[in-house]
């Protein structure tokens, strides 16, 4: 190997442009090969965290169906497939699209499963995040929510609590829906559990209330029966929604209170725009306070036929119209349906089968089913020259036909009864033997004859 001997000696370099020997410290926060950064760390920077993606709609659903999906179950709670389509989109043959929107709800944590019923069909409800979205919906047209079902459960079996789907309130939902599947009501003209104060502080409450005027039903309660009461239950909500239609406001004038403190029935004295029902429903178009209806759900045909006959006779004061307080009772046909409550009567049985736009409807009083309007209409109430029979006539003597007056009696004393032994009424004579020359009867002829 050569000696070294012969090399020259190196010397350290002080030029700027060559890289220096001694390599400069990094900061241990930066990997190698990197450039700093000033965000901060992120997600993809360990490999262990999955990364989050939003997860796309599927190529059925659309906008417009899930947010009318988001507002029937903000407004009814809970619903099947079948009840959303009826109430979303009853033109559609069936109801795939409907599940298939309420999948893409699921996926984005909107809405979620709650419980299955024994026919397979699924429950559905809004998640927090749903409730959320919902209340963006409706509260800004005036419309309330339903409450949040939240997700509870066992602290020992860990099993959800709350799942079960209550019978009555599926049959409520079932009714709305058939009534929009009709045409009858909209599903954003829907309400549930309405509370009604009585003078009492008592709070009845509506199962349903439909508001429908472009089926010419501006409003209508609705109470669910699925026969667990009994019939005489039935007959005080009646009583108690025609007690809350004769309720006067807070605000209400003084001399009209004291007015209907001073008799029982002063308040059938005061129009119905000065009473409570106004504030919060419009005019039923037709005489008599807010229409009541008795859905009857999963019983008998006797059965519904007992608790009928026992609503007409125990309720007759409620529902029942009068007869108008004339001088001529009999001759006056029509009837006062302005202190009534009309009431109505079917079978959930039969709207899912006819409609609730066919003749499934029956008003108490009549014989026979009708279509809803048919059946909430007065054709008997308004008193005209149709309804109204012809009055008694009296024979009218000889001077009342030359004196040209009817009904009036001759001035000179001719038309007077006079009663014989045989009871007949003699003509007056004015001379013995000339029958019909009273003064009045000269004066009557000169002015036919001058």
């Amino acid at each position: 190997m050569a000696s070294t001997a012969d090399e020259p000696e190196q010397t350290p370099s002080v030029d700027p442009s060559i890289t220096p020997s001694a390599p400069r410290r990094q900061d241990s926060s930066v990997v190698a090969g990197q450039p700093r950064r000033t965000g901060g760390r992120r997600r993809s920077d360990s490999p262990h965290v999955e990364v989050a993606r939003r997860p796309k709609h599927r190529r059925t659903s659309t906008e417009p169906r899930r947010r009318e999906l988001l507002q029937a179950l903000g407004i009814f709670q809970r619903a099947t497939p079948d009840q959303l389509w009826k109430l979303t989109r009853p033109g559609n043959q069936h109801d795939k699209l409907t599940r298939d929107n309420l999948l893409d709800l699921e996926d984005h944590h909107l809405v979620r499963i709650e419980a299955v019923r024994d026919d397979q069909r699924q429950v559905w409800v809004l998640t927090k995040r749903g409730h959320g979205e919902a209340k963006k919906l409706l509260e800004p047209k005036g419309i309330r929510v339903s409450a949040l079902r939240k997700q509870e459960y066992d602290p020992v079996t860990g099993k959800l609590l709350g799942t079960s789907y209550d019978d009555h309130a599926a049959a409520v939902t079932s009714t709305a829906a058939e009534l929009h599947r009709a045409g009858i009501g909209h599903r954003l003209g829907f309400q549930t559990e309405i509370g009604h104060r009585l003078g009492n502080s008592y709070v009845q409450r509506a199962d349903l209330v439909v508001r429908a005027p472009e089926a010419r039903v501006p409003v209508l309660l609705v109470e669910v029966d699925r026969r667990t009461e009994d019939a005489h239950d039935l007959v005080q909500k009646l009583r108690r929604y025609w007690e809350w239609g004769r309720l006067l406001p807070k605000d209400a004038d003084k001399r009209t209170v004291d007015l209907v403190r001073s008799r029982p029935d002063a308040i059938e004295h005061v129009d119905h725009e000065q009473r409570l029902w106004r504030r919060f429903y419009p005019p039923t178009g037709r005489e008599g306070l807010i229409p009541l209806a008795f859905v009857f759900a999963d019983t008998t045909e006797a059965k519904v036929t007992n608790t009928v006959a026992v609503l007409e006779e125990a309720g007759r004061r409620y529902w029942a119209p009068r007869r108008y307080d004339t001088l001529y009772p009999k001759a006056v046909t029509a009837r006062d349906y302005r202190q009534a409550v009309p009431v109505v009567v079917t079978t959930l049985e039969q709207l899912t089968e006819h409609g609730a736009g066919a003749a499934v409807w029956r008003r108490l009083g009549r014989t026979g089913e009708q279509t809803l309007t048919a059946a909430l209409d007065n054709p008997d109430a308004t008193p005209s020259s149709a309804t109204r029979r012809p009055a008694p006539t009296r024979r009218r003597s000889g001077a009342m036909l030359l004196s040209g007056r009817r009904g009036a009696p001759c001035a000179s004393g001719a038309g007077r009864s006079s009663p014989t032994s045989a009871g007949r009424r003699p003509p007056h004579t004015g001379r013995p033997g000339r029958p019909g020359t009273c003064p009045c009867a000269a004066r009557a002829r000169r002015r036919r004859h001058p």
